[in-house]
């Protein structure tokens, strides 16, 4: 992994989803990859989200979900601030993306990403040099 790379939670759902098996491997390898290059950053939003989205959806215990965030936050980690609020309001402006979206790629912009990882968003859309990969169709 060359550039700072941005994940979005889907890919740290992926990590937990044993119906996906090659989602699994794909997203597990990334994510180790921007763990030993250290060029890899996730906000306070992915990570709640991910929370979330393993106990509600893929039944993960509650406990483990927590440890997985407590590890996951090793990662560089974008705290969300009423200004960054406020320019995802503006990007859901401009570009109509829905505001959650939006505050994640204020997220990767503010962190000077140049990758954003997900599943969810226009695969091969490039906002203000950040391009938007789906990893699972390469």
């Amino acid at each position: 992994m060359n550039e700072r790379s941005f994940f979005d939670s889907n890919l740290l759902v992926y990590t937990d989803d044993q119906d996906a098996p090659e989602k699994q491997r794909i997203a597990l390898q990334l994510i180790e990859s921007a763990r030993l290059s250290r060029k890899g950053v996730l906000s306070t939003q992915v990570l709640q989200e991910y929370f979330v989205s393993t106990v509600r959806k893929l039944g993960v215990p509650a406990h483990v979900a927590r440890r997985k965030v407590e590890i996951f936050s090793r990662f560089e980690l974008v705290r969300i601030d009423t200004d960054d609020i406020l320019a995802a309001i503006d990007l859901h402006r401009l570009h109509q993306f829905h505001f959650w979206d939006a505050l994640i790629i204020r997220a990767a912009l503010r962190s000077g990403c140049s990758v954003l990882f997900s599943e969810d968003l226009q695969a091969g859309r490039k906002i203000e040099g950040l391009e938007i990969v789906n990893p699972f169709k390469r």
